[in-house]
């Protein structure tokens, strides 16, 4: 795998992620009632564990696609 290849690999996964992450939030923002009532077949939390939980998850999984995606993939262009 070429360096090229490697940057081009990086930023499609940077983009599927930010997707990804946005659908999370778009159910989470629209659909909330309707995660709330899935989840809670599982596992039994307050509205307020809840919210944290998804905004927790959120923020880690949008550094982590800073931190392993993007900043490699800018730092690819940078050399090119």
């Amino acid at each position: 795998m070429t360096l090229a290849n490697f940057r081009d690999f990086l930023g499609w996964c940077t983009l599927f992620d930010y997707a990804l992450l946005l659908v999370w939030f778009l159910f989470f923002a629209f659909g909330r009632a309707w995660l709330i009532r899935f989840h809670g077949q599982w596992f039994r939390c307050t509205d307020q564990q809840f919210d944290g939980i998804h905004y927790q998850g959120m923020a880690i999984f949008k550094i982590a696609i800073f931190v392993f995606n993007l900043v490699p993939y800018l730092a690819l262009r940078a050399m090119a």
